[in-house]
């Protein structure tokens, strides 16, 4: 493959970054529809609950039609579901534009991994996947801001999915017309054969690792304004500033990983990372004062930025002849971001968001578990 059709395949995680729209997007229908947590929450839900669904039939996919059309397919769902909102506006059909969204961003996730890892070196993947993670925090982190933006400007923040499905259609065409088609040596994908591969402790400790991660980054995605509002009282508007600036600090915290990953030891990053984040997330529950938590929560973004492409870039290179296979499993475990936020809704209606924030250090706990693997590279 030549080596320009990179560019292509890393704004393919830009596309993917829109799935972190949900987000600021759970707080605004909220305040829209004035819905209890618990009930606002099952649109996270919506999302990531069909990447435990949609991650083998992506496997599967891939195997008969390629890695390229398989993205290609998932650009298309993509653009259709950033239409829905714009079409007709309430919380059956948000339900339905995110389910959608959720679809499409577990094939793209189950894709464009892999796709990647075909055009560069075995050595250079961690460090390459961790540029297409700067790419989608870029995205992540440009949503609460143009959804901020267009509440203000135009008095509706869904106007952020007329750009967004743009921004798609431009992706599709890009991919179509600048990646070649390469030749692909079939593996053979059987839903039980994939599921036996949970026998090796270590896949299943890194698949885990996936739930977790992608948990708490749905977590503080979602939970963040809602802190801010609670602990300083600030408008909407203003504390879903907060969800971009955790997305900021995890762009420089990708941009940063990226050079280290290409010399350091990853296992070692991973370490001192989610001690980092123990310490911001305790910060997080008992601190009050805003500049405090606007430190905290640029703290936690950065030890957390890096840690989806270290444990999925061990996965791929434990086992490199069943990349489609163990990628499928891996984005399977993005499902994580179904589990957290309503575990945390339940938890705040009970008490309050601060304490929801234990849900994510009880993660924390287990991915630094896996960080002490001897199996980590």
């Amino acid at each position: 493959m030549k080596s320009k059709s990179i560019f292509p395949i890393l704004f393919g995680f830009f596309v993917m970054g829109f799935v972190d729209v949900v987000g600021i997007t759970t707080n605004y229908v909220q305040k829209d529809f004035q819905l209890p947590d618990s009930i606002a929450n099952m649109l996270p839900m919506a999302v990531f609950l069909w990447f435990f669904v949609c991650s083998i039939p992506t496997a599967m996919m891939m195997n008969r039609i390629g890695k390229k059309h398989t993205v290609l397919v998932s650009m298309a769902l993509t653009f259709i579901a950033m239409l829905i909102p714009m079409i007709s506006y309430n919380y059956p059909m948000m339900l339905l534009a995110f389910a959608l969204l959720g679809i499409s961003n577990t094939i793209l996730q189950a894709a464009l991994n892999p796709l990647a890892a075909t055009t560069v070196r075995k050595e250079m993947l961690t460090s390459i996947l961790t540029w297409g993670q700067f790419i989608k925090a870029i995205s992540s982190f440009l949503g609460p801001i143009l959804a901020g933006a267009a509440a203000i400007y135009t008095g509706q923040w869904k106007q952020i999915f007329t750009i967004y499905a743009t921004i798609t259609l431009l992706s599709l065409v890009w991919t179509w017309m600048s990646v070649p088609n390469v030749k692909e040596e079939k593996q053979a994908i059987d839903i039980k054969a994939t599921f036996s591969l949970f026998k090796d402790s270590f896949i299943f400790s890194l698949f885990v690792g996936i739930i977790m991660v992608v948990g708490i980054d749905v977590g503080l995605n979602t939970v963040i304004p809602k802190i801010l509002i609670e602990k300083t009282g600030m408008a909407l508007e203003q504390a879903g500033l907060g969800t971009s600036l955790y997305f900021v600090a995890k762009t420089a915290g990708t941009f940063i990983g990226a050079l280290l990953l290409a010399k350091w030891s990853p296992k070692g990053i991973f370490r001192i990372c989610m001690v980092i984040g123990l310490i911001a997330l305790a910060g997080m529950i008992f601190g009050q004062q805003s500049i405090l938590m606007y430190v905290l929560i640029v703290v936690v973004g950065i030890a957390y930025a890096n840690v989806f492409s270290i444990i999925f870039s061990n996965a791929l290179q434990y086992k490199p002849e069943r990349n489609n296979d163990i990628s499928a499993l891996m984005v399977m475990g993005v499902s994580g971001g179904a589990l957290f936020p309503p575990i945390m809704g339940l938890v705040s209606d009970m008490s309050n968001q601060a304490t929801s924030l234990v849900v994510l250090v009880l993660g924390t706990v287990y991915l630094m578990m896996i960080a002490l693997s001897k199996k980590m590279q």
